[in-house]
């Protein structure tokens, strides 16, 4: 079962590449708010970004669809790791994974706040809700090498179809 399922996703690599990039370029909306919005609250007490009520549960809506972005994410690495081993899809898959934490520091805090009204705030000592802000910024290097990879795969594609037409020709 294993191998029909890879053998299926390398068929279909550039599509679920291209699914996995778009999802996690929508990270780095989220990021930025993260940045110039929380972190600058907490740090200067002072918000750079100040969304909206509507635009701050887009964003942290798109933030869960870091779910399924770190599954789909992940199975590129897996998949490279398969094929051969290397230590940056190694770190790259720590890098995902330790996104968990993120996400339960921003259920914990926002959702929490946002369905119950109250401002009670993280149930997290402060040390690890700064610890899972830091987490967030390991998705940067994972975000541009899976744009890389995508770019690299879809121009490898375009090239062959305007070879296939230059023969048709």
């Amino acid at each position: 079962m294993l191998k029909k399922f890879w053998s299926w996703y390398e068929r279909h690599e550039s599509l679920t590449l291209g699914i996995s990039a778009g999802l996690f370029t929508l990270q780095l909306f989220h990021l930025y708010w993260l940045t110039a919005h929380v972190i600058s609250i907490k740090l200067f007490d002072h918000s750079f970004f100040t969304p909206g009520s509507f635009f701050e549960l887009i964003i942290i809506l798109v933030d869960y669809l870091e779910v399924p972005t770190l599954i789909s994410v992940s199975l590129v690495y897996i998949n490279q790791l398969r094929k051969k081993f290397d230590w940056k899809s190694v770190w790259f898959l720590i890098f995902l994974n330790s996104q968990w934490l993120h996400i339960f520091w921003i259920t914990d805090e926002f959702v929490l706040e946002k369905l119950t009204g109250s401002g009670a705030g993280t149930l997290l000592p402060p040390w690890l809700a700064w610890t899972a802000i830091f987490i967030e910024y390991l998705e940067l290097p994972v975000i541009f090498d899976t744009l890389r990879r995508f770019f690299r795969i879809f121009s490898r594609a375009q090239l062959k179809t305007a070879l296939a037409n230059l023969k048709k020709q």
